[in-house]
């Protein structure tokens, strides 16, 4: 899982150096990559410990990591996140477990700092072989078998037996896990009309496109790796910001917010 950070973040540099519209975007994506790695490596390398997927039981190990990403974001990340990422860092333990345990049990992508945070520690769960959280969220397709968060991004990949058009996957918004979904659906309502599932992009960014439902009116991208092998789902979908801007200029609502806000 370590070489797996590691890929999301030599992406990230990379998409940096070359991009101009999300430039700035993914630099500080690439930070948090960064941060989200060591708050990984620091779970990975606890003796005598594995996480229970319990909050409320490994929340005392897993808050000694929070430091990590906090001074990233008052480092590198944008004045006003920055300036509440120094507010964290002197507030209570009270506060932050409470805002910790309120975000694990119902997620949302309007918590950065809990969702950044949790990242990791989701998929160090999911690596570990734990049980799986016991939550009371929506269960269907459309949420992650592991731990039942919303799809952050969709991609294509070429599999086995169907090489042509290659399969679809989600992944997890929460704990980063993937799962196989079906290609011609929309993943917030689970709409299977074609009439009303919309494919739209740019020649600017080929391999990523909006999938939009004009049913529930949102949309999630989906990056096809059948067109770009090396293309990194979390990281194409940040550097794709653009394609956001024109989403949400056709009345198109995001199932969930990546972690630079868009």
């Amino acid at each position: 899982m370590i070489d797996w950070w590691d890929k999301q973040i030599q992406r990230a540099d990379l998409l940096a150096a070359q991009s101009s519209g999300a430039k700035e975007l993914l630099a500080f994506y690439a930070q948090l990559l960064r941060a989200q790695k060591e708050i990984y490596e620091f779970l990975r390398s606890r003796k005598d410990w594995l996480p229970s997927g319990e909050i409320e039981c490994d929340l005392s190990v897993i808050r000694e990591a929070l430091p990590i990403l906090l001074k990233t974001v008052e480092a590198y990340g944008p004045e006003a996140l920055a300036a509440e990422a120094h507010d964290l860092s002197e507030t209570s333990s009270e506060i932050i477990n409470e805002m910790l345990t309120s975000h694990w049990r119902s997620p949302t992508d309007i918590q950065f700092f809990a969702k950044a945070f949790l990242q990791p520690y989701g998929r160090w769960l999911v690596d570990t072989g734990a049980e799986r959280p016991r939550r009371e969220l929506a269960g269907s397709e459309r949420h992650c078998p592991f731990c039942g968060g919303n799809p952050q991004v969709s991609f294509l990949q070429s599999k086995e037996g169907n090489s042509e058009s290659g399969n679809r996957d989600l992944i997890c918004a929460t704990c980063l896990a993937s799962w196989e979904f079906r290609r011609v659906v929309c993943a917030n309502c689970g709409e299977e009309r074609p009439a009303q599932l919309g494919y739209f992009h740019t020649p600017d960014y080929d391999h990523v496109r909006i999938e939009a439902c004009d049913t529930c009116k949102h949309y999630i991208k989906g990056v096809d790796l059948t067109r770009l092998g090396f293309a990194v789902p979390l990281v194409d979908e940040v550097a794709a910001a653009p394609l956001d801007v024109w989403a949400r200029a056709h009345g198109y609502v995001k199932i969930e917010l990546n972690l630079v806000g868009l």
